[in-house]
Order: structure tokens, then sequence, then C-alpha cells
């Protein structure tokens, strides 16, 4: 009795052990993975890079005053098309006390003076009457009469302008900011009561507003020192701005900078393009924007997607796996390849393999199926 037991405790144990090893099997094992391959292929390739940047109007004109004194009033406001001679704002003058009290001291001078000339040419005039001084004597006499009088009329007109800004028969008064050139109004950085500086030899003046022509536009931005070198002046250039989806500007590459910036450890050339802007879009001063320039370009050369390459751990050569034989036998060999440029998805082949090999897809996995999910998340929970 004790051995019939005995014998069937044995046989409980080994139908479990077969059990165990039947689910383990069952619940790791996966589907061989049969790989596909790809044949290589002609097509155009270009290596390109991406430049970060701007666009901005080729000019800026800073409008700055002739006079100091304080904004009386502002026509216009920023996104405004001007004119050149168009209105843009009017300064109140705020004299200062020492030049208005010097200038009034001139014009008294002056008036004195004028009384002064004026007594001795009435008297010389009644002696040239009656013949007792010459001709010459008496014009001397009248050209400094006539002199004072100017001289007044002067120191009325420097006392006037330092009053109230301008003279009075002025065309253009030094208080009438006008626009120098045609174009938009990007900035006006002062409002009304601001006290302004005028523009001099030692002072840039302060700036009233800020005018560009909007249509002259220019893509600033910069590339990295390892491609400058490929760069060449009149190289096309395809802008996109972040602020207008699915639209793509053309330019031309007008300036390389000669001398590099060193930034985050690395050194950049700024680069300039000319960019050609269409009338159906407003491209605002200031968009962010890339430029995709062309470094290199190969038409029709042999090429396979990039993702097909393999690299030797130890010397970091670029190799493929190429069937031989049919390829439901899933038999291959390695071929190393010498590869040319690439556009980030196919890469050149220059040498190694042909149009007619088949290059295995060496990358691709397998989905895990559902059932499999099921199996493996039952044997986490045992």
């Amino acid at each position: 009795m004790n051995k019939v037991l005995k014998y069937i405790l044995i046989g409980i144990l080994v139908l479990g052990a077969l059990w165990a090893a039947a689910f383990f099997i069952k619940s790791n094992s996966k589907s061989a993975i049969t790989y596909e391959t790809n044949n290589p292929f002609k097509a155009n390739v270009e290596k390109k890079t991406v430049a970060t940047g701007k666009v901005v109007p080729e000019d800026e004109v800073e409008i700055k005053p002739q006079i100091s004194g304080i904004i009386d009033e502002i026509f216009l406001k920023e996104g405004d098309m001007v004119k050149a001679g168009d209105l843009i704002a009017k300064i109140k003058v705020v004299p200062n006390e020492q030049s208005l009290n010097q200038a009034k001291g001139r014009v008294r001078n002056a008036e004195i003076a004028l009384n002064n000339t004026k007594t001795e040419y009435d008297r010389n005039k009644v002696l040239f009457d009656k013949g007792v001084i010459s001709s010459q004597d008496f014009n001397t006499q009248q050209l400094r009469y006539d002199q004072a009088k100017l001289e007044l009329q002067n120191a009325r007109s420097d006392y006037q302008i330092i009053r109230v800004g301008s003279a009075g028969g002025s065309a253009t008064a030094n208080t009438n900011i006008r626009a120098t050139v045609s174009g938009t109004i990007l900035e006006i950085p002062v409002k009304e009561g601001d006290q302004v500086i005028q523009s001099n030899n030692f002072n840039d003046g302060t700036t009233i507003a800020t005018i560009a022509d909007l249509s002259i536009m220019i893509f600033e931005g910069k590339v990295d020192e390892g491609e400058v070198g490929k760069l060449k002046l009149g190289m096309p250039l395809e802008i996109s701005l972040g602020a207008i989806n699915d639209k793509k500007f053309d330019a031309t590459l007008r300036f390389i900078a000669p001398k590099g910036i060193e930034e985050s450890g690395a050194v950049q050339f700024k680069i300039e393009g000319d960019v050609t802007v269409e009338d159906d879009f407003l491209i605002r001063a200031g968009y962010s924007a890339n430029a995709s320039l062309v470094l290199e370009r190969k038409d029709s050369v042999l090429v396979i997607p990039e993702a097909l390459l393999q690299f030797d751990r130890k010397t970091d050569k670029p190799y493929v796996e190429v069937a031989v034989g049919p390829v439901e036998e899933q038999k291959f060999e390695r071929k190393d390849v010498e590869v040319g440029i690439s556009d980030g998805v196919n890469v050149e082949i220059v040498s190694g393999i042909t149009q007619e090999d088949k290059v295995k897809v060496w990358n691709k996995t397998e989905p895990i199926k559902k059932g499999d999910e099921d199996e493996e998340d039952t044997a986490e929970d045992n």
C-alpha cells in the first residue's frame, strides 16, 4: 500500500512538472521574426541645413525731435501708414530760463542800438539833403541803420524760437515732428506729456516714432561654423514663418558675416537674405522664422532608407545585410558600404551594393498580440 501511494505521489509530481514546463514555454515563447527586405532605388538627395532667426524690415528709421520739450499731442498710432512729411506729433517747448533771459537781453540791446543808429541816420540825412556831407558818408550811415534793423529782427526771431519753438514765419516749425520717410509706424515709445530731448552732437535724442517699409523685408539668422563654409552669396533660401502656416517664402542669401560669435560653446555666423514678400500676406516685423538652405544636391543617385544602415561596433563603419538566395530562407550576409550625402530619410550609396540586392530591414519589431498580452498578465498575477 505504501508503494502504491508512493507511485501516485511521484506521478502527480511528474504531471505537475510537465504542466508547469508547458505553461512556461507557452507564456514565454514568441513567434520568430520574419525579416522583410528593401531594394535600393534611384532618387534625388538634398543635404539641407536650417538657420533660425527672424524677419525684419531692411531699414528702420527713428524719428527724433530737433528741440527739447514735452509731447503736447500725438496725431497717429502704431500700425498707421505714413508718407514723408506727415505730421506725427507736436512738442510744447519748455524754455530754459537762462537762455530765455539771454535772448530777451539781446533783443533789448538790439533795440537800443537801432534807436541810436536811427538818430544818427536822421541827422545825417538832413545834412545830406543840404549838401553838407558827401553821399559816401551818408551811404555808410544808411548801411549801419539797415544792419541795426536786421540785428533786431534776428534777435526777436531767436527769442521767439527759444520761447515757443519756432519763429512766426517759419514754414516747418521745430515743434512739429514729421515723418522723414514713407512706410508703416512700427512703434511710438512716447505718450502725451512725456519729456523729450533734442538730437544733437552729444545726445542721440528721444525717439518719437520708428518707421519702416514692410514691403522690403530681410531674414536675419545664424548658422554653425561647420556649415558656413558651404554657403555662397546668391544661394536660394526657403523661409517658413511661425505665424503663417503652410506657406513658404523665397529668399536669396545676400550676406555672410566675416566674423563668428561664440554662443554656448559653438561659433555662429550671422547671415541675411532678401525675402520676396507677396501682396497677399502681411509680414510683421520681428516674426520668428526658419531658413532652409540646400548645401548639396545630387540627382538620380542610388539610395536606401537611412534606417537600413548598421554600424560596426569597433570600426563604426556602415554596412548592410543582404539576402542570400530566396527571401523566404531568411539567410543574410554582411556587406560593407560607402555612403554619400543624406537628407535625413534616404542616404546615398556610393559603393558596396547594387540596385538588385535585397537589403534586410533589420530593426523591424513584431507587434505584441492581444492574446500574448493576456497570457503575460496572467503569468505575472500568478
